[in-house]
């Protein structure tokens, strides 16, 4: 291996191992160095040079499935750390249009043995800040109160956007606090009324500040898993769009194929012969 890479080679993975898979550590080393090495070299390369990347011994055949594919997996194992089972469904519904439920979730952490390492609970020895004070308030405090009916001056008008943490932009349709959604959400349904259950809206060019009306595309929950799946999404909006045909192709074969072997086997059925 030492003669037949460059230094800056083995320099790359000594950087890089920790905290990758080796199929992970391989995508890297080939798309740098273009040098297609396969996952078994890289292996054998991290036993031959005692290098260690401090996660799981690769994921076990039949790991992935269609409930939980490969993207959704990468995912929550990058991310399973102070995170618990209901923010966790949370996060994938949103990021891949799915609908999974917290209980899925809890079992899917068992299962796995993923520990968020939240306890959902004050440790013991723990004190509240304002232990003794139940119903105190400063002499004289009484002055800055609200009066009733008060709106503050920080008040967030309805109509207001912004971005959060996750790329999306989120828009203030109400007076309450908490009376905000996806502004491109409001968009599709000010245009087309209520998002359907289990449907997501999607970007046709994946960015999720254009919320422009013909940028948006409503699709089933299972045709986005079945683009991600499939690598099918794109920057792209003519591509993005052939990519949901392709899929709608693929899953009414599925549906053809399945209507014809239940037919065949009831029709089976029907030909045994009686006693």
């Amino acid at each position: 291996m030492a003669r037949r890479y460059p230094k800056e080679l083995h320099d790359f993975i000594r950087e890089n191992v920790a905290g990758r898979t080796a199929r992970e550590l391989t995508a890297m080393v080939n798309e740098k160095f273009n040098v297609g090495m396969t996952e078994s070299q890289m292996k054998s390369y991290k036993q031959n040079h005692k290098l260690k990347s401090g996660t799981p011994g690769g994921l076990p055949k039949g790991y992935y499935s269609d409930t939980f594919p490969e993207p959704v997996v990468k995912y929550i194992q990058a991310n399973y750390v102070g995170v618990g089972n209901k923010e966790m469904a949370e996060r994938l519904n949103k990021e891949f249009g799915t609908s999974y439920t917290t209980k899925q979730l809890n079992a899917y952490y068992k299962n796995h043995g993923l520990h968020s390492g939240l306890t959902g609970r004050f440790e013991k020895g723990h004190e509240p800040a304002n232990k003794g004070q139940k119903g105190y308030h400063a002499p004289g405090s009484e002055k800055g109160w609200f009066k009733k009916g008060h709106a503050p001056q920080n008040k967030t008008p309805i109509g207001t956007i912004h971005q959060r943490g996750d790329g999306y932009l989120w828009e203030k349709f109400g007076p309450g606090p908490l009376d905000w959604k996806p502004h491109h959400q409001l968009v599709w349904e000010r245009a087309y009324g209520p998002q359907p259950e289990g449907h997501v809206i999607i970007f046709k060019d994946s960015d999720k500040t254009n919320c422009s009306l013909d940028n948006l595309e409503l699709i089933t929950m299972a045709e986005s898993l079945e683009m991600t799946r499939s690598g099918l999404r794109s920057t792209d909006p003519d591509h993005t769009e052939t990519g949901l045909l392709i899929v709608r192709v693929k899953q009414a074969g599925c549906r053809r194929k399945k209507k014809l072997n239940k037919e065949d086997t009831h029709n089976g059925k029907e030909e045994l012969p009686h006693d």
